[in-house]
């Protein structure tokens, strides 16, 4: 602490870090952001007062940037991202310095991981890199993120920054050996209500690394081949913090929780000795699975499982060395669903050497498996194998336009396909589904199951429930002024559901059942003021 006060801002005992959550779309189901709360807890370790702001769940505009930089005044504002929302995070950084050239920007995260140089000369709003597993490079940096110690920088390995005009780059940090040293993701520092209300599972790892070379995959690249375990006990440690954060379901998120069945039991054993009632989901590879562990997963609460499967077709498997076989896939999906399980397969398309023919075999799988299952558009992230030698492979990358890169369109050819080819194959899987929902509204109220029609409500619920989050709109509509209101709740929650309903051009009967739910979980709240009657969400850390 003695190191930080020296380097403080005059009059601060603590150097003040505003970690951003960038903006990330409902279509990526946007759980609580893991990376970003890994890097907020690795500043507040270091000794330094940390602040999120949250752009997820919270709008974001350059005023309300500017008010929270004025309330807060950090010395250092960094950013995590990911290359589809790279933009969004490189803009909001580029806004910080319009409101303060003197604040240190940092940006972290596999994207500039592998594009530092490039970032550095296209980027002038960021000061600084952090690559690859950056919770060590943190703790090592903070005590010289001051512009009067900038040339130390260059001492620090795991950082980029720029020196005159060139860019320095000191190196990939070695990974973390004992990942238990890790602090625990700060998740308080989250606007907890909202991300309660938007009812996502909250996503959490067992471990880090993997040891296989898929050529799609950043992970290898990024954490290392050696898969690092966390000491069980930590696990379901954090297991009970979520919990206790008020959250009822958690995905974990590794692709080799899976992997390893003595780990898996020792999970499974914990959760039951600790009475820890609440849902899951996990990732498994097909080929580290059996009948044994699902059933020890089902009934310690897990209810579903992703499998990455990826093509149909032999080969294919092979050239994208994801070191697994049909006959895998077919086992461990069955034996999932045997076990009371949901499986979800995952398919990507646009694979180096697709043809039509192999699409029609990820058909046929995909259809075969009695499972539910999606299709991806291949994209190949800076860093992948693919990205950095895809002249080896039948695969020509159309663009490095990063807002293309969330797997939502063709951004590459083959010498067989177009990418209208591959968005064609997709469309008619979009319509199968489309045609399925338009049928389930034609029936609503009229003829559907119960669960089905509850699935619409579902739906549409959701949709107006991230309009509300994202356009802030109890902060702009709460403010219900007015005697009438300001002893009675009932009749400012109309008036609320009103507001909202207006705004969000929503029906006024799912308004109102959705803010009664929110109520009725006591994430909004009301409060009599001097003019009526103010709502607003429970009071939370974020935005």
């Amino acid at each position: 602490m003695a190191a930080l006060a020296a380097v403080a801002a005059p009059g601060r005992l603590t150097l003040r870090v505003a970690v951003i959550a960038s903006p990330y779309p409902l279509s990526e189901i946007p759980s609580p952001p893991l990376g970003v709360t890994y890097v907020a807890a690795a500043f507040a370790e270091g000794g330094a007062k940390v602040r999120i702001f949250d752009y997820v769940v919270c709008g974001y505009s350059r005023e309300k940037l500017a008010e929270q930089l004025k309330t807060f005044q950090p010395d250092v504002v960094g950013a995590n991202s990911v290359t589809m929302n790279f933009y969004d995070a490189a803009q909001i950084l580029s806004d910080v310095k319009n409101c303060n050239p003197e604040i240190i920007t940092i940006m972290g995260g596999p994207h500039v991981t592998f594009t530092a140089e490039e970032t550095l000369r296209n980027y002038p709003q960021i000061d600084l890199l952090a690559l690859g597993e950056a919770e060590e490079t943190i703790g090592e940096l903070l005590p010289f993120l001051k512009w009067e110690f900038h040339d130390k920088w260059k001492n620090i390995s795991g950082v980029a920054f720029r020196k005159n005009n060139d860019v320095v780059i000191t190196g990939r940090r070695k990974l973390i050996a004992d990942v238990d040293e890790i602090a625990v993701p700060a998740r308080h520092l989250l606007p907890i209500t909202r991300y309660l209300a938007l009812g996502f599972p909250v996503s959490m790892i067992t471990g880090r690394g993997c040891p296989h070379s898929c050529i799609f995959c950043l992970g290898r690249k990024m954490v290392g081949a050696k898969f690092r375990k966390r000491k069980i006990a930590l696990i379901l440690d954090e297991m009970e913090q979520i919990l206790a954060l008020g959250f009822n379901r958690i995905n974990i998120a590794d692709d080799l929780f899976a992997a390893d069945k003595t780990r898996v039991a020792q999970v499974c054993r914990g959760i039951k000795e600790r009475g820890l009632q609440f849902a899951w989901s996990a990732f498994a590879r097909v080929d580290t699975v059996d009948e044994e562990m699902f059933a020890m997963m089902a009934a310690a609460g897990c209810d579903s499982v992703s499998f990455g499967v990826e093509t149909g077709n032999p080969q294919m498997l092979k050239r994208i060395k994801k070191g697994i076989n049909l006959d895998q896939v077919r086992r461990a999906v069955a034996m999932c669903r045997r076990s009371g399980m949901i499986a979800h397969a995952s398919f990507i398309v646009g694979l180096p050497g697709e043809t039509k023919e192999t699409l029609a075999e990820t058909e046929a799988l995909a259809k075969s498996l009695g499972c539910l299952y999606g299709y991806h558009y291949l994209a190949p992230f800076p860093g992948t194998t693919l990205c950095e030698n895809a002249g080896q492979y039948d695969l020509t990358i159309l663009t490095r336009d990063w807002t293309k890169y969330d797997a939502n369109d063709a951004i590459v050819r083959t010498s067989a396909l177009s990418p209208q080819d591959i968005r064609d194959f997709v469309a008619r899987y979009d319509e199968e589904m489309e045609v399925n929902w338009r049928k389930l509204l034609a029936g609503y109220k009229r003829g559907n199951a119960a669960l089905d029609d509850l699935r619409i409500e579902g739906h549409w619920r959701l949709q107006l429930n991230y309009r509300i989050l994202q356009d802030d709109l109890i902060e702009k509509l709460g403010v219900i002024e007015g005697e009438l209101f300001k002893d009675s709740p009932e009749k400012a929650q109309t008036e609320l559901c009103r507001r909202i309903s207006e705004a969000a051009n929503a029906d006024f009967s799912l308004v109102e059942k959705l803010t009664d739910d929110f109520v009725r979980r006591g994430y909004l709240q009301s409060s009599p003021t001097g003019k009526g009657r103010t709502w607003s969400w429970a009071k939370q850390a974020g935005c």
